[in-house]
């Protein structure tokens, strides 16, 4: 992932279709957003065999996501024909006559004795070796089919990445006003400070300096947001390195959503102050958005 467009989504579909000889298969896989990976399988009857290496491939190209794997196919195998078990109803038919001659019972139908279990069969499976190059075929196609889906989840991932950096430059500008607030705002709320403390002490009675500045020091510690605004822009730094970053980062935008969110919510509840308010509003804001498509990152 070293170029601009490199996270991925982790919504897509594909489909890829083969066939060898007289069978015929389809593919179809479909992802959409997971904390984890988590892969369900809808194989034929008889096919179950395919379902630990159709696990296998897809962990090999993705990481989260919650992916649905179909196969269906589309033309039964040669292999699939039906024959009747000739042994077998010779035998049933030499245990009727032997009955029917003891108790003088009418003969069985044909159609009775062959609806029977174990008298129609299907014809003898392929070897080993065959029943192996089918599997081989089948999930060569699955590969073209996941394949499709890494690129279709790539394609949405680049518009996701941009959709990203966005958000990261608004609540990087966002960090920058309430940084120059600050200072107005600690000068504003001294001097409110200074008039309640005078109005406690009575109408014209001086206000002793050293108990203002006591209370003025206090306020200043309770009000004081660099530690937030610092931890906001370290953020903001972190989250576009993890763009640029190799493999899966969703996990890790997922962890700064919550950081940006805690440093947002503690900045409003320290404001005090309507202008520096209102830009932590649009920070929590902001940070909302970019948690929704943060949970859409492989």
């Amino acid at each position: 992932m070293g170029d601009t467009n490199s996270i991925s989504s982790m919504t897509g579909f594909a489909r890829a279709s083969g066939g060898d000889g007289g069978a015929g298969w389809s593919w179809e896989v479909k992802s959409v957003n997971g904390r984890a990976l988590d892969i369900r399988c809808r194989l034929p009857q008889g096919l179950e065999r395919l379902d630990p290496a159709v696990r296998s491939a897809v962990s090999a190209r993705l990481r989260r996501g919650n992916v649905t794997v179909g196969l269906r196919l589309s033309q039964a195998p040669e292999a699939a024909a039906l024959r009747v078990n000739q042994a077998w109803l010779d035998e049933l038919i030499a245990l009727a006559v032997e009955y029917r001659a003891r108790d003088d019972i009418a003969p069985p139908r044909l159609d009775g004795m062959l609806a029977l279990r174990g008298v129609i069969e299907t014809a003898e499976a392929p070897d080993d070796a065959e029943g192996a190059q089918d599997d081989g075929a089948m999930l060569a196609t699955l590969d073209l089919a996941l394949a499709e889906l890494v690129r279709e989840r790539q394609a949405e991932g680049a518009a996701l990445a941009a959709a990203l950096r966005d958000r990261i430059e608004e609540v990087t500008e966002l960090t920058r006003q309430a940084e120059a607030l600050a200072p107005t705002r600690q000068e504003a709320l001294g001097e409110r400070l200074r008039e309640q403390v005078a109005a406690l002490l009575g109408a014209g009675s001086p206000v002793p300096e050293d108990r203002l500045a006591t209370e003025l020091a206090l306020l200043a510690v309770k009000i004081d947001v660099t530690e937030e605004i610092d931890r906001l822009k370290a953020h903001c730094a972190a989250a576009s390195r993890h763009l640029q970053e190799e493999g899966a980062v969703g996990r890790k935008l997922d962890f700064l959503a919550q950081e940006f969110n805690r440093e947002a919510n503690t900045l409003c509840s320290k404001a005090s102050h309507a202008a520096l308010t209102e830009v932590g509003l649009a920070l929590k804001a902001a940070i909302d958005q970019f948690r929704e498509q943060a949970q859409n990152v492989e």
